[in-house]
């Protein structure tokens, strides 16, 4: 669905409710100045009514096929509920309302005088429902969008724990490693001493062996 279309939906099921009150009220005027007056409000009324039809119909035919053709359907209803509308208006404002109501029997097909008031009802309900269910495709959008926020929520404190555990363990590693340079440094500087007394052990053994053979010959060539 389109969020664009279900706005444009919803104005109009709130304008063509008032429009349709505005015919009940000035049908019972019996003041001609008044009539005329709220006459004038609801034909501003229907300017304003055709301008959405418009606007419907341009956001429909711009969606995919699937979408499309429900829309149009729908705004279909909605192009006869305009109609009515203006009929009822018409008839009202005809200055000879016998002849008004012969014309829209003619033009509606309709049987009998009380018709047009059970239009009225029939209008109202209609409008009525329509903003109903928008009201309640709204009410899924704000939801859908809340549990959407709510999920962006969860996933970024799951990031920042995920990091946070991350810069702990690279900090520990940092920690291994430097432990390490540590431990080579001892083994390494070991094994230089153990050298440096391998041949201090080595020069002595060979000094103690020089002075024995020194100690024998001397003994020897004395004899």
């Amino acid at each position: 669905m389109s969020e664009v279309f279900d706005g444009y939906e919803r104005q109009y099921c709130e304008l063509s409710a008032n429009i349709s009150k505005k015919c009940s009220a000035a049908s019972l005027l019996s003041d001609e100045e008044e009539k005329q007056q709220k006459i004038s409000e609801i034909k501003a009324g229907l300017d304003e009514a055709d301008v959405l039809i418009r606007k419907m119909d341009l956001e429909a035919r711009s969606l995919q096929p699937s979408a499309k053709a429900m829309l149009l359907a729908k705004l279909r209803e909605y192009k006869s509920d305009l109609n009515k509308l203006k009929r009822e208006v018409k008839r009202i404002s005809s200055a000879n309302q016998d002849q008004a109501a012969r014309e829209e029997l003619l033009e509606a097909g309709l049987l009998d005088t009380h018709k047009a008031s059970a239009d009225q009802r029939e209008r109202l309900a209609f409008s009525t429902e329509r903003l109903n269910q928008s009201s309640e495709r709204m009410r899924e959008s704000r939801r859908t969008v809340l549990e959407t926020e709510q999920l962006g929520v969860s996933i970024l404190e799951d990031l920042h724990q995920q990091r946070e555990t991350l810069l702990h363990s690279h900090k520990k590693l940092l920690e291994v490693d430097s432990a390490i340079d540590k431990s080579k440094k001892i083994l390494t500087g070991m094994a230089r001493r153990m050298s440096k007394n391998k041949w201090i052990v080595g020069s002595v053994i060979g000094a103690l062996a020089l002075a024995i053979i020194l100690i024998l010959y001397f003994k020897l060539t004395r004899h």
